[in-house]
């Protein structure tokens, strides 16, 4: 008969840590199924010009860069003819055609830094009498923009670029699978995260929240303070604007783990009933490698606890997650169904790939903000067989990148 948990403490104190982890993975995973489930249903798709309140004639648009001249210039190039106001913000000066260029005096000072006091910046010093400031990051090539629904904030998703590293896009196909959960953010108060490659925030919301706090993570900052001292609206049109995966895995490890740093410390501005979720979804993501690693651990000593068996079923059922938020990634770059056993296959690899940088960041944050690395058009043309040379320049940001329909499917694994 085997010894009661009481006469085995060391074993006791085990189970219990590795439910603990399990409830908080659990819980993170659960709240992904109801946001994407349970949320998301009844929104607003916004798949048609006509759904658009405002036009493009009501749309400044601001590009952020430190000095990438020939990234940015793809990028003025990719918006529509509609889109006329149109202002780089760098912190050196630089030439792009189609834009009036403004670099950050370096005498500028207010309490935000880096991108932030560019943000700034530009806030208080580039005139707007536009409804909306639309913020692309350099490498942001728009895709379907034709308008502006009625929100406060006006979020676009995302479709990274392969750049060459099969790795990062391996790892930004499953996290892009994860965001599927943006799908339900109209729902909450506080929106979880923000993704500032290719937000729209309204003018006067802008003026009245300002930019000017110390982050590294300055879009969701500001949507959170936003959320906390008026109730703004928050619409997703999900136009899966292109950007750049990183071009190798040392620039997206940094990448995640300045994301992951920032939330964490950003994590003052939500409100108490917001921040266990918050605090149990960078736990989960910084640690979700070990999930396989439970599920191996309760099925090698079966009986060794009472609850182990229990725990091994749910912990299985948990793992399968992860492979569902890769079919999420499947689906939105519409890979052919041929190939998804190649990509489900190379989950675990993905998972940890993509949770090594958060899992730095929990154990190492970092405290400044370091841009990561970019790569101009022409490299990405020649790393996507789908793009030929001048794609980019001649691209009209009210259609595709690539594929004239979004119902057809993508052969090639590592690049579209």
């Amino acid at each position: 008969m085997l010894p009661t948990l009481q006469s085995r403490p060391l074993l006791a104190a085990l189970v219990a840590l590795l439910w603990i982890a399990l409830v908080l993975y659990g819980f993170s995973a659960c709240w992904w199924l109801f946001e994407t489930l349970v949320l998301a249903r009844g929104r607003e798709r916004f798949d048609d010009p006509d759904d658009f309140r405002w036009s493009l004639d009501d749309v400044q648009v601001r590009v952020l860069t430190v000095d990438a001249e020939a990234v940015v210039q793809g990028t003025v190039d990719a918006l529509p003819d509609a889109v006329t106001d149109v202002h780089v913000i760098a912190e050196r000066d630089i030439d792009v055609d189609g834009a009036a260029v403004h670099a950050v005096p370096e005498a500028f000072d207010c309490e935000a830094t880096n991108k932030g006091r560019a943000l700034e910046w530009a806030r208080r010093n580039v005139p707007c009498d536009r409804e909306y400031v639309l913020y692309l990051d350099e490498d942001t090539l728009v895709a379907g923009l034709t308008g502006m629904p009625d929100a406060d904030v006006v979020q676009f998703t995302e479709k990274p670029l392969f750049t060459g590293s099969r790795l990062t896009y391996l790892c930004e196909l499953f996290r892009i699978g994860y965001q599927f959960e943006q799908l339900g953010f109209h729902r909450l108060r506080y929106p979880l995260y923000a993704w500032g490659g290719g937000v729209a925030i309204r003018h006067d919301l802008e003026d009245a929240i300002s930019w000017d706090v110390q982050t590294i993570t300055e879009d969701t900052n500001f949507v959170w303070r936003a959320a906390r001292e008026r109730s703004i609206s928050y619409r997703l049109v999900d136009a899966r604007f292109r950007n750049q995966a990183p071009p190798s895995l040392w620039a997206m490890l940094k990448q995640r783990r300045r994301w992951i740093s920032g939330t964490m410390r950003d994590g003052a501005s939500l409100p108490l009933r917001y921040r266990p979720l918050a605090f149990t979804r960078v736990v989960a993501w910084g640690f979700s490698p070990f999930v396989p690693v439970l599920v191996v651990g309760a099925y090698a000593f079966p009986g060794s606890a009472p609850t182990l068996d229990l725990y091994a079923a749910i912990s299985t059922a948990l793992l399968g997650i992860l492979f569902v938020y890769t079919l999420a990634g499947l689906l939105a770059y519409r890979k052919h169904p041929l190939l998804w056993p190649i990509f489900l296959l190379l989950t675990p690899l993905a998972v940890v790939l993509h949770a090594l940088g958060a899992m730095w960041g929990l154990v190492r944050p970092v405290e400044t903000f370091e841009v990561t690395e970019k790569v101009p058009p022409a490299a990405v043309e020649r790393a996507n067989a789908s793009l030929d040379e001048g794609s980019i320049a001649s691209h009209d940001g009210t259609e595709r990148l690539a594929r004239e329909s979004a119902d057809d499917f993508e052969w090639a694994p590592f690049d579209d």
